[in-house]
């Protein structure tokens, strides 16, 4: 299965337990793709250097460098043209939507609620990690 993780969604998926957690283990088992674009990683790159997430990188023994090396490697990138209309309520969440058309997402995972607000966007459910991991691993 093919999905858009919403940054929310990959920061708690990889510094905290939890539903996006076990989302990202789906990917090393092998039962879903992450797609992801430039944009969202330079967004990613921005929050995981935020002050507030150093003592959780310290306790890793990691960096934010060292953080985006490993996704990169999990992830496929996709360069997206903008959407022609506005559709969320926040403009910055149409780049994920847009994303998600372009690289035939089956699922947006996202934890916003300018997002999870819409349902769907050309088809492809808009979902919670929870339920998206539920249909990822077929307990719906």
């Amino acid at each position: 299965m093919r999905a858009v993780l919403d940054t929310n969604v990959l920061v708690s998926g990889l510094f905290w337990l939890g539903a996006p957690h076990d989302l990202i283990e789906q990917v090393r088992h092998g039962s879903l793709s992450i797609i992801t674009s430039p944009a969202l990683l330079s967004e990613l790159g921005d929050v995981i250097r935020r002050p507030k997430l150093a003592s959780i990188l310290r306790r890793l023994d990691t960096t934010p460098d060292e953080v985006l090396e490993v996704l990169a490697q999990m992830v496929e990138v996709v360069d997206p043209a903008p959407l022609t209309l506005r559709i969320s309520r926040d403009p910055d969440d149409d780049a994920i939507l847009a994303l998600a058309v372009a690289a035939r997402a089956e699922l947006i995972v996202s934890g916003d609620t300018d997002l999870l607000s819409l349902g769907s966007h050309a088809g492809i459910p808009i979902v919670v990690a929870a339920e998206a991991f539920r249909i990822v691993t077929g307990n719906r």
